[in-house]
């Protein structure tokens, strides 16, 4: 008796933990901006819409994924940016703020989602920064985990600096 009961007590307690590893933890930019400035790290930015279908599906599927959710966790700050957003982000002296652009579904675009994506505005699309704010990569469209992980690995890891990102994904091949 006593046996099965510690079994079950510890397959419990590793669905939970398992479960709790398994959120990533999403900051404003604000957030991010402030615990960067206290103990620097990388910058993960997840660019999405309220309406964007692939979005939902990336946050349900490859953001629940365990092993991309510690990675985050451990290596960068991870921040959700509504690029449509209709509310201002202040960031080293300069005001983002939302902009009418005709054509778009919610009438525009929010400025910092525009200079982080350069401009091509699609959904999702990933960012990671270096710990200046230095952009690392852009990453457009739906991405699963395993290969959300090895552009995270990419990024954290460093390889950027010394081979692009197709190179590096030939070299995990091989290995």
């Amino acid at each position: 008796m006593l046996l099965s009961t510690f079994v079950f007590f510890t397959f419990s307690f590793t669905n939970i933990t398992v479960e709790e590893t398994a959120a990533v933890e999403w900051l404003s930019w604000e957030e991010a901006a402030k615990l960067n400035a206290e103990n620097p790290k990388k910058i993960f930015v997840d660019v999405y819409t309220d309406w964007c279908g692939w979005c939902k599906v990336m946050d349900k599927k490859t953001f629940n994924d365990p092993k991309v959710a510690a990675y985050l966790k451990e290596y960068f700050y991870s921040v959700k940016l509504d690029a449509e957003s209709r509310k201002a982000i202040n960031h080293m002296g300069q005001s983002f703020e939302f902009r009418e652009v005709e054509g778009s579904k919610r009438g525009g675009i929010h400025m910092l989602a525009y200079s982080l994506l350069e401009g091509k505005m699609s959904y999702p699309t990933v960012v990671t920064l270096n710990e200046k704010y230095e952009r690392i990569a852009i990453s457009p469209g739906y991405k699963e985990a395993p290969m959300m992980f090895n552009e995270l690995k990419f990024a954290a890891e460093e390889h950027y600096k010394t081979t692009n990102f197709k190179a590096f994904m030939e070299n995990l091949k091989g290995q």
